[in-house]
């Protein structure tokens, strides 16, 4: 298995084999709370224009989505896991689209096959994995708006990596980096607002969840949905 750490939209548009586009904080994590709370599918799209259209074709949607880390005007939810903790989602289809996460989904267009990555269903990602053994993956860390590299994205890479090939991790040490630094800005009081500093725990809280998220092809658009493992 040749292993690829990539970055950002760049790294989204050369992935191939499969894909694991990561968005740690927060897409990839608050879609699995999503579909824990009994969502059918997410729909995943790169543009806000395109969520709105999508709407009206669909109806009966919810929208959740960020864009500058807020909740876009017009939807549903914003991109945290404390604000839909406590929702039913049971059968319901989600429109999808963030700054980081659902853009990478859009731009690995040469991706044999994608799912998405984060800490709170690390291990069943990293079993899924093992199980296909593919000749190729690409781990897409996706940072910030696609555009900066971020350390929480590039420490879970980095950590399916080592994992995959037996090496030692330590999670707690990636964990206590994260609070000081680029995981600072979910604990700022002047962020909470959008970004409760319980999104932290939320998203590194790993192996919450035993299920992968995949992207399927349907007729007229790609979705999310749920493989249990």
């Amino acid at each position: 298995m040749e292993i690829k750490i990539l970055q950002l939209t760049e790294g989204a548009k050369k992935a191939k084999g499969l894909t694991v586009v990561i968005d740690v904080f927060r897409a990839f994590s608050t879609a699995c709370y999503v579909f824990a709370a009994g969502a059918a599918k997410i729909i995943p799209v790169g543009h806000v224009e395109e969520a709105f259209e999508l709407k009206k074709i669909l109806k009966n949607v919810v929208m959740l989505g960020e864009r500058n880390e807020r909740k876009v005007q017009g939807f549903d939810f914003g991109n945290s896991p404390t604000h839909i903790m406590n929702q039913d989602f049971t059968g319901k289809t989600i429109i999808m689209t963030t700054s980081s996460g659902t853009r990478g989904i859009a731009n690995a267009t040469l991706a044999d096959e994608i799912i998405t990555g984060s800490f709170v269903n690390a291990e069943a990602i990293i079993k899924y994995i093992r199980q296909k053994n593919p000749a190729e993956l690409s781990l897409v860390c996706m940072g910030y708006e696609g555009r900066y590299p971020t350390q929480e994205d590039t420490f879970f890479a980095e950590y399916v990596r080592d994992r995959l090939l037996n090496k030692e991790t330590n999670f707690e040490k990636m964990k206590l980096i994260l609070r000081t630094g680029d995981g600072a800005r979910l604990l700022d009081p002047a962020n909470h607002e959008w970004s409760p500093a319980s999104d932290f725990e939320l998203c590194l809280d790993p192996n919450r969840f035993d299920f992968v998220l995949k992207i399927e092809k349907g007729e007229e658009f790609g979705f999310l949905k749920k493989i249990q493992l």
